[in-house]
């Protein structure tokens, strides 16, 4: 049981030796399978399949590491990315090969990116049959013909049941993640979440295009339906509202996460989605809600009843960060191409747990780099381990973890495209109001909906706006469809010298945050920093 492959570029090509049974390229029905096969997990309704990840319910960022060599040396953003010694990496890989010797594995070969200029293909390998699929789901799977000439540029090998030594392997813990641009090898161990895979292919694309003039972005993106030129991208870190907001039934979807801006326009990485379903409804979200149900669909950490199968989207005893990986294709306004036009519009999503930020904010292009550097949103409880509540967080360009380059490498890619195409943009706030988390409520999403509807349609370029006191940047008093008190933050809370002294708090975290930014920004950005 194999599917397709080039014949000169087996693992053995590669020196990957002594392997059990190697299963390369599989389709769905042969990975959930094995899967079933080898009680990796359980057949859930309609075919989804339903599983657990263990202990790490949640990417572990403090375990990962780009190995430090002469190529990258100059290039990486080390003080966000913890360097491992290329000695150290050799020793890693190779006892990695000798714990998986006499093990079967499943390979996938597959492409990061819908535009084929700009593409990386990409070879997975990976010892649960259920990674497999899941990294199937999310890549984007090239032709059955395409993969006789296949050449993988990257390999990534995810073994699980493999344990770092610290000592040894020049790492923190048995959880390993190393990165080495060097020798094109991506190595993962000692975790079962399988958002590290994806999280891996991003991180490389995030190093690769910008060094080609591409824009690497962590954001979804829709355009109006047919008509491409008409795209909007949305930055934000999970939890945000990145996938629920760009699934706009009116508008075409081009991807939920990961993004790629060339000279071109806008391209997907990806061929699926990966949801969080706490509290998913089929009210509130029908189309992402179904795909719960749909074959080949892989449930993560959802409680379910062993007799029904009935999936329990309330109960978060395993973990807030319950997920579904669905194709693109099971949303039925999903674009075939996941390509669009340059974006028209920019939204930013914060999720505020202080409960000072406006349910919408249009921005300068000064104030668009400002924040997008700043990147401030809450931690969501569940996206990283140890997370339980909303933590105020500044995680710059909207995904610090996957930046292997300076900020200002983004920023300045940024800048120079809204100039170039004249995008328009948007800081919108999904977190609270009313008060801070714990006190006031979270922002209504038909609110949140409303003002975005109006944004991309061109409504909000009609109405009044005021500059905000905190922020300085413009805020519409009156949108038709939204209470016009949710607009004024300051006046949603009860005691508004109680906000003042917690937008007082915000803004001097702001200043704090962006002073290590000073050094390399525009006269232009300084001009619009806070505080």
């Amino acid at each position: 049981m194999t599917g397709r492959v080039n014949p000169e570029r087996r693992l053995e090509d590669q020196g990957i030796n002594g392997l059990g049974n190697v299963y390369y390229n599989l389709m769905e029905p042969a990975l959930v399978e094995a899967a079933l096969k080898r009680g990796e997990g359980t057949l859930g309704k309609g075919g989804a399949f339903l599983c657990s990840t263990g202990k790490h319910t949640g990417r572990s960022p403090k375990d990962k590491f780009v190995v430090r060599t002469p190529s990258v040396e100059d290039s990486i953003w080390w003080e966000n990315n913890t360097p491992m010694a290329p000695d150290a990496f050799d020793v890693l890989y190779a006892d990695m090969l000798e714990h998986m010797k006499g093990g079967d594995y499943y390979v996938q070969d597959l492409f990061g990116g819908a535009d084929p200029e700009h593409r990386l293909d990409v070879r997975m390998v990976t010892e649960l049959a259920w990674h497999g699929l899941f990294i199937r789901t999310m890549l984007r799977r090239p032709d059955r013909e395409e993969l006789d000439e296949f050449e993988p540029e990257f390999t990534v090998i995810n073994c699980p049941t493999f344990k770092a030594d610290p000592a040894k392997h020049g790492c923190r813990s048995e959880t390993v993640i190393a990165l080495n641009f060097e020798k094109k090898l991506i190595l993962i161990g000692g975790t079962e979440y399988a958002g590290e895979n994806k999280k891996s292919v991003f991180s490389l694309l995030n190093y690769i295009l910008p060094g080609k003039g591409v824009m690497a972005m962590h954001c979804s993106a829709n355009h109006a339906i047919g008509n491409p030129v008409d795209t909007a991208v949305f930055f934000g870190l999970s939890g945000t509202g990145k996938t629920t907001l760009s699934a706009d039934p009116s508008r075409t979807l081009i991807g939920d996460d990961e993004h790629g801006w060339s000279d071109k326009g806008t391209f997907n990485f990806e061929g699926g989605c990966y949801a969080k379903t706490i509290n998913l409804s089929a009210e509130a979200e029908p189309e992402i809600y179904a795909t719960t149900s749909k074959f080949g669909t892989v449930i993560e950490n959802m409680v379910f009843d062993k007799e029904t199968l009935e999936l329990d989207f309330d109960d978060d005893s395993l973990t807030a960060n319950m997920r579904a990986a669905y194709p693109l294709h099971y949303i039925s306004n999903a674009s075939d191409s996941a390509l669009g036009g340059h974006p028209k519009n920019i939204i930013m999503l914060t999720c505020d747990a202080f409960g000072v930020l406006p349910p919408i904010a249009r921005l300068t292009p000064a104030q668009a780099m400002y924040h997008f550097l700043s990147g401030f949103t809450s931690k969501v409880a569940g996206t990283e381990r140890g997370v339980t509540e909303p933590e105020p967080t500044f995680s710059t360009c909207f995904g610090a973890p996957f930046m292997p380059r300076r900020p200002e490498a983004y920023g300045n890619l940024l800048r120079d495209k809204i100039a170039a195409h004249g995008a328009t943009c948007w800081l919108v706030n999904t977190g609270w109001t009313g008060g801070a988390h714990g006190t006031g409520s979270r922002m209504p999403i038909r609110a949140t909906r409303a003002l975005l509807t109006a944004a991309l349609d061109g409504t909000l370029a009609d109405v009044e706006f005021r500059k905000d006191a905190n922020f300085g940047f413009d805020v519409p008093v009156h949108v038709p469809g939204v209470a016009d008190l949710l607009l004024n933050p300051r006046r949603t809370w009860d005691n508004p010298e109680s906000y003042d002294r917690q937008a007082a708090k915000l803004v001097s975290m702001f200043a704090e945050n962006f002073a290590q930014y000073e050094a390399y920004i525009d006269d232009d950005v300084k001009a619009v920093a806070i505080g």
